[in-house]
């Protein structure tokens, strides 16, 4: 009898969908380590669940439809820092010292490194290569965090917004 419960079918589909919802979850962590690419570990949650159940829920409009959404998640991300980082008076270099400073800095200083990164990149890339004032290069740190920040919070309501879908799907 216990072979076939877990041979057969409801242990089975629990496995299943742990993993489908774990990869849901490590691409939430994405949002906030931004090496852990996130979209990656959406669609191989949709993967999954077609491997392990079916893809006859996935037509060609539903994933032209995730693919918008995929295109919007790179966006919001680049977009989100540029204009953080452009409105209080950054420059190219103050966006690519965020972005460094995103990347390094949750493996540098662990937890607040994510929000410290991109503030000490801007402000180190404005101070050094633009050679801004201290004052101006701080507000213009600020203004990276505010784009990071808005970018979680995009990103994650696109995410949302994806799973949201695919469940409407199946």
């Amino acid at each position: 009898m216990l072979y076939s419960i877990v041979n057969g079918g409801v242990v089975v589909d629990y496995m299943y969908w742990t993993l489908i919802i774990l990869l849901f979850i490590i691409a939430y962590v994405g949002l906030v380590y931004p090496i852990i690419p996130s979209v990656l570990f959406i669609l191989g949650g949709f993967i999954l669940y077609g491997i392990f159940f079916t893809f006859e829920p996935f037509n060609w409009f539903f994933w032209v439809v995730q693919g918008l959404f995929i295109i919007l998640l790179f966006g919001a991300d680049y977009i989100a820092n540029l204009i953080g980082v452009k409105k209080f008076g950054g420059s190219k270099a103050g966006v690519w010292g965020s972005t460094i400073g995103l990347l390094a800095g949750p493996f540098i200083i662990p937890v607040i490194g994510i929000i410290i990164g991109p503030f000490l990149g801007a402000v180190i890339a404005e101070l050094t290569v633009n050679k801004k004032g201290w004052k101006e290069a701080v507000k213009i740190g600020f203004g990276s965090v505010i784009g990071f920040v808005s970018s979680v919070i995009t990103k994650g309501a696109i995410q949302t917004v994806m799973i949201i879908y695919f469940i409407f799907m199946i």
